[in-house]
């Protein structure tokens, strides 16, 4: 349920109506506008009495909201969120993109990529330290040693890291981390979901393989319900019957996800498409559908990655990809990455 008050409404009055709605057990997202201030009310609303609300004078309208999701929802927050850190920042208008390997190898490997995805414009750097594999036989990462090797990248960049948690066992590792990757297969991990939310640190959340827009938004609710609303969005691809490409990536999710909540959404062409030719395509596409940001897998060396090499770019190709995606959001009159 959303109340939306009269502009002007005198605030001891408006505390007095929260303390009557919070009196039974709802809780209260107060969102202050321009010209307009909403209560979004976040419980079980079914008690409560709409008429007698809409009858108090500081009231503009109430209207029952339908979705299960209501923390993520636009209805109770109509200003697009922004999540910023180390000097960058998702949903503010333009176009962020994080890139870099998609598995820490050595030093040497994510230090140089690092820095010339810097040099092309990155505004986050991307790197697995912890790698979830189909294949218990495929390189796992190298875990701690990896995130000590990534934090090597971030000090001789200057640029904020974005990089997955697999295990909550795992998270003490990640204090000097910047942004949480939730990976596809960890989207419905409720209790992971439920400590993240106290964490204070932003989440990157990625779409499940086979899951709804609703079940996405959902799990964003789980991370929304402990505190954490600095939630990042991530349409990586769904399973569908078609094989030509790893996943299907769902371009239309960008739009649907835009009217449905105010969390920032990026898009992943590289986990999505599986070939490196086709991630410059679709991260224009994905530009020109509205999406807040691209996370982009470049290696200094794709033919001898140990992990997804297929779908990296190179250095140069990932120059190139910027050049492109900015000549997509000048139309749009955005900026990408930090390209001025």
């Amino acid at each position: 349920m959303i109340i939306i008050l009269k502009k002007g409404a005198p605030k001891n009055e408006v505390d007095e109506l929260c303390r009557s709605i919070e009196a039974q057990n709802i809780k209260i997202n107060e969102v202050k506008g321009e010209h307009t201030t909403i209560l979004g009310l976040i419980g079980d609303t079914h008690k409560v009495d709409m008429e007698a609300i809409e009858a108090q004078e500081i009231v503009e309208s109430v209207q029952r909201v339908q979705e299960p999701y209501k923390g993520a929802n636009r209805k109770f927050h109509p200003e697009d969120t922004v999540v910023s850190v180390g000097g960058a920042s998702i949903g503010d208008g333009n176009v962020a993109v994080i890139a870099g390997p998609c598995s820490i190898e050595t030093e040497e490997q994510i230090v140089n990529t690092c820095m010339q995805v810097k040099a092309a414009g990155a505004s986050f750097l991307r790197g697995g330290a912890f790698k979830p594999r189909t294949s218990p036989y495929s390189f796992q990462g190298l875990g701690d040693e990896g995130l000590k090797l990534f934090l090597k990248a971030k000090k001789a960049t200057g640029l904020p890291i974005v990089t997955e948690l697999m295990s909550l066992a795992h998270i003490d590792l990640f204090d000097e981390v910047d942004v949480i990757q939730v990976g596809a297969r960890n989207m419905q991990n409720f209790e992971m979901l439920k400590e993240l939310g106290k964490c204070g640190k932003p989440i990157l959340l990625k779409r499940g393989l086979s899951s709804t827009i609703e079940e996405l938004l959902m799990s964003a609710e789980y991370i929304f319900a402990g505190g954490n609303t600095q939630i990042i969005l991530c349409e990586r691809g769904i399973r569908t019957f078609e094989t030509q490409t790893r996943n299907t990536l769902d371009i239309s999710a960008v739009p649907v996800l835009k009217a449905l909540t105010h969390l920032p959404i990026v898009i992943d062409p590289s986990h999505a498409t599986g070939k490196y030719e086709l991630v410059m395509p679709m991260s224009m596409a994905a530009v020109a559908a509205g999406a807040d940001g691209l996370i982009i897998e470049v290696h200094n060396n794709p033919q001898k990655a140990l992990c997804d090499g297929a779908q990296s770019l190179t250095p140069k190709h990932f120059s190139d990809c910027m050049d492109k995606c900015e000549q997509i959001a000048s139309v749009l009159d955005k900026k990408v990455g930090t390209r001025q």
